[in-house]
């Protein structure tokens, strides 16, 4: 019986079902082979080896059987992925952002959402954006996982048939805490996906500056309680003295915010000391000025 909470379950298990009968069934059948020529052919009953140059039939037999059955199973693999490179053209269309470590979503009014909020019965097609690395974005109960490269442009599509709430996961080693970069997909019925679209009834009582931090997955590397992640913690970073590293040399800076607007639009200028360069992406067209006196604000909450 299967569970089809996607267009795509039944023939990604059917696919998986065909194969892996396919494969038990050789598994049981050659070992008991085996096992019956160990005892039937040994020394003391076959004290003299009997050589058989060869045999038409038996040839025939196992080329044309494993052929057969490789083109059974390329069939049932290719009828189930075929179909998932052919969205419909009426299709709900959300960019899907992947960025070390978490996802956003991002849909056609310009609502951005951590999770994947999508209406039931209905097609939607994910076009994938990696910010940074390479990364995968996996939904294991709709049966659907793709590359999300960067540079280049990629999809994934679906019909979700059963309401409810559904991990999201990346499928792509991509860097320290990719094991961390997790997301949920929420199904809903048509009047509350309308409803949550159109009127935000989800509206969060996050601090504004708390909210753009975590759009652009910042808690991801930073921490808002002073435990050292990737990058520094922002409790108590608001006029903070640090030394940074700048061309190699060693320097003390206040954190204010020049400073975070450098940091923002160059990541890589000045390195706090003890932590590596190279992990984070600019943000120079992903938070404006108004972005960034919500996050200071935030910040001052902070320390």
């Amino acid at each position: 019986m299967f569970s089809e909470a996607s267009n795509f379950v039944k023939g990604v298990d059917t696919s998986l079902a065909v194969v892996l009968g396919i494969s038990v069934f050789f598994l049981v059948g050659i070992t008991a082979v085996m096992i019956y020529f160990v005892f039937r052919y040994n020394k003391k009953r076959n004290p003299v080896a009997t050589n058989i140059p060869h045999n038409n039939t038996l040839e025939i037999l196992w080329t044309v059987i494993p052929t057969i059955l490789v083109i059974v199973m390329f069939y049932y693999g290719w009828a189930g992925f075929k179909p998932m490179r052919n969205p419909p053209d009426d299709a709900m269309v959300v960019k899907a952002y992947g960025q070390m470590w978490a996802w956003t979503f991002e849909y056609s009014n310009g609502k951005r959402s951590e999770n994947l909020i999508v209406p039931l019965n209905k097609p939607v097609k994910l076009h994938l954006i990696s910010n940074d690395v390479l990364h995968s974005l996996y939904i294991p109960a709709f049966r659907i996982k793709e590359d999300v490269v960067p540079g280049k442009e990629n999809f994934m599509w679906f019909i979700p048939e059963k309401a409810g709430s559904y991990d999201i996961l990346c499928a792509e080693y991509c860097g320290e805490r990719h094991s961390y970069m997790m997301s949920k997909l929420e199904v809903y019925d048509e009047d509350k996906y309308n409803d949550w679209y159109a009127y935000e009834l989800d509206v969060s009582t996050d601090h504004p500056g708390l909210t753009i931090l975590k759009q652009n997955a910042c808690l991801s590397c930073h921490s808002t309680d002073g435990s050292a992640i990737i990058g520094p913690t922002f409790k108590g970073l608001w006029g903070r003295n640090e030394i940074v590293l700048t061309n190699g040399q060693a320097r003390e800076i206040t954190v204010n915010r020049d400073y975070l607007r450098k940091s923002l639009n160059d990541p890589n200028a000045d390195i706090t000391e003890g932590f590596n360069a190279g992990l984070m992406i600019s943000y120079a067209s992903n938070i404006s000025d108004e972005d960034l006196a919500q996050i200071i604000e935030y910040l001052k909450k902070l320390n």
